[in-house]
């Protein structure tokens, strides 16, 4: 996801984020040679495909459309991840996974191989289906095994990717005016992305104000943009070699689309932070605003807004400090960390701000610049406006296609750490909520369960973290069991473990039977660790909705399993019974007829007795008899 689109922070439906983007694929993509071999490959149940190719011959897009095609009604689209920090997943026939091992380097070829049999073992197992994207240029490394696996996609044609590219985005043209030299040699050599690029560079041309009005026009600037403007932002430095006219540069490259007293005062405060020389020159002599403009060529609109002429030309402004100032590049981070925090500074121009720094420090392999300014953000818990660049920084993070990982293994830290403030733990409960459930909820549930966990957070933090567990692993069997399996005490009671299990097991919070050993074990865990007021009012839920027939025979069976063994824990459950039975009809979960409630009661209280060993005989509830042996 790219600093333009529209955030989960904001209101956005994650999940309709990445259906539009599966949607914009499809609609963009042209078949590689070979594709129609992966494809036969991966129609079988438990299948694995590997895809080879040239850098830039689409093998993660073909990869992802190969999975979209074959996605089943309630089946998943998950990518894996390449080192294993964390537990395998569990598989189901419905799923579908994407490895990408495209930037494994030759000394990690041997581990990333056993990583993907590993994973190849389980995908065969449970019926699933995989596609991993291997590194370019190691073909030759590629074991025997899973030689057979292999599929070698060939670049499609260049003139009918951007020809796809530009009608998808409503933009006109005629096929001659695809035919210049520049655009040939795109075709022939160009990254698949790269020819993406360019067709929404041609959309902003076209949209623009001052780019022309036919396509000829649009095509050349958005050229430019794509492949000169690097040169003319080199001579541009070269002829202006004052601290002050770079820092002025930089700072409406960052800031862009701001007002001219916003970019002036960013540039002053990246002149102190890198301890440049003050210039001594009386205020009066120096130049004033509009002639610093002029001389960089910077355009300030009618409403006092700055921008630069040329289309993109300020990512390229962004591309060359970074690329050509490493030294400085942790400067920047600190510089861009100041400017957030300034008041005058809108939600979008600080939005923008935050998207053009992720996107150059991930760029140039520094994600951990995100993190230093996603812990310096939510040092206030108050801060609602740094909170919101924090939650952004780290979106954009968990988004990137190289990087995503890292941030999830990142919030994953966040969440486990000895110390969390407040206000990180609100942004990794949203992150955990909105952005990593939609494509890797089993992470979630790992996450949000030990933010629930957690007693040196404020307890509506604590509520929120549970709540957003709940959301999860009430809509799905799995997650489920992902859920509670960890939090079974392994020696005596953990009072926040039972707490939580406590809430996964009101069917209030669940859309789902639970599956049913981890359903009986987290009854055990309950009833042997909370006093009995604590968990009754469950047990009386769930016979309510047995006895309107929304719970199945397996919940009665789950209950008598936790109970096993344990004759007070069965007269419990035998007296919660009865007395459910005898109560008024209305309850939690709604209405349920008496006779409904006596049919029930008398079913579980037999079986409660032939688990005692009783079984001679059950009086019905309202007789007066307890039914229980001596």
């Amino acid at each position: 996801m790219g600093s333009g689109e529209a955030l989960a922070r904001a209101g956005t439906d994650r999940l309709e984020i990445v259906r539009e983007y599966q949607l914009r694929l499809a609609q963009c993509f042209v078949r590689p040679c070979g594709y129609g071999r992966a494809a036969e490959l991966l129609a079988r149940p438990g299948a694995v495909v590997i895809l080879q190719g040239a850098p830039g011959t689409g093998r993660r897009a073909a990869a992802t459309m190969l999975l979209g095609e074959l996605s089943a009604q309630g089946g998943r689209i998950e990518e894996l991840q390449a080192d294993l920090k964390e537990e395998t997943p569990d598989p189901s026939p419905a799923d579908r996974y994407l490895l990408d091992l495209s930037r494994v380097a030759e000394d990690e070829y041997a581990v990333a191989q056993r990583t993907l049999m590993r994973y190849r073992s389980l995908v065969e197992k449970h019926g699933a289906r995989m596609v991993a994207v291997f590194p370019a240029g190691l073909e030759w490394m590629l074991d025997a095994e899973l030689a057979q696996l292999a599929v070698t996609l060939e670049r499609p044609r260049g003139r009918a990717v951007l020809s796809r590219h530009l009608r998808v985005r409503r933009v006109r043209f005629e096929h001659e005016q695809l035919s210049t030299d520049e655009l040939r040699h795109m075709f022939d050599t160009a990254p698949m992305r790269e020819l993406d690029r360019l067709a929404e560079l041609v959309l902003q041309a076209r949209n623009g104000a001052r780019y022309g009005t036919d396509f000829a026009h649009w095509r050349d600037e958005a050229m430019a943009a794509a492949t000169n403007w690097s040169q003319q932002v080199a001579q541009q430095l070269r002829e202006h070699q004052s601290g002050s006219e770079r820092a002025l540069l930089l700072a409406a490259a960052m800031m862009s689309g701001a007002a001219a007293d916003t970019i002036m005062g960013a540039a002053g405060r990246l002149l102190e932070l890198v301890e440049h020389p003050k210039d001594e020159t009386p205020r009066l002599a120096q130049e004033g605003m509009g002639e610093q403009f002029e001389k960089l060529s910077l355009i300030r609109e009618s409403d006092g807004r700055v921008c630069f002429g040329g289309l993109a030309y300020d990512a390229a402004v962004r591309r060359h400090f970074w690329e050509n100032f490493p030294d400085l590049r942790e400067g920047f981070r600190d510089w861009v960390g100041h400017c957030a925090e300034v008041s005058e500074l809108g939600p979008e121009d600080r939005g923008r701000l935050v998207g053009r720094f992720a996107e150059q420090a991930l760029s140039t392999g520094r994600p951990e610049d995100l993190c230093v300014l996603i812990e310096r953000w939510t040092q206030s818990s108050v801060d609602d406006r740094l909170s919101a660049a924090a939650a952004t920084t780290l979106e954009l993070g968990l988004s990137h296609e190289q990087y995503g990982a890292h941030f999830r293994f990142r919030v994953y830290q966040w969440a486990t750490t000895r110390r969390l403030r407040p206000g990180l733990a609100r942004v990794l409960i949203g992150v955990c909520r909105h952005v990593i459930a939609v494509t890797h909820p089993e992470q979630a549930v790992v996450r949000l369960r030990h933010l629930a966990l957690r007693r040196d957070v404020a307890g509506e933090l604590r509520q929120e973290a549970l709540a957003a567990l709940l959301r999860l692993a009430g809509r799905n069997r799995r997650m489920y069991a992902r859920a509670v399996m960890p939090l079974l005490p392994k020696t005596g009671a953990e009072g926040g473990n039972l707490d939580v299990l406590l809430a996964l097991l009101d069917p209030v919070h669940l859309a789902i039977e639970p599956p049913g050993q981890p359903f009986a074990l987290a009854w055990r865990a309950v009833m042997g660790g909370k006093p009995v007021a604590a968990w009754r009012p469950l047990v009386e839920r769930w016979l309510g909705l047995l006895a309107r027939r929304r719970a199945s025979d397996r919940v009665l069976g789950a209950l008598l399993l936790a109970a096993s063994g344990d004759r007070n824990l069965l007269n419990q459950l035998y007296v919660t019974t009865y007395d459910w039975a005898d109560s008024p009809a209305d309850d939690s979960v709604g209405y349920t007829r008496r006779e409904d409630r006596t049919r029930i009661a008398e079913v579980f209280c037999r079986q409660i007795d032939r688990a005692q060993g009783v079984g001679v005989f059950s009086a019905a509830p309202g007789t007066g008899v307890t039914g229980e042996g001596t």
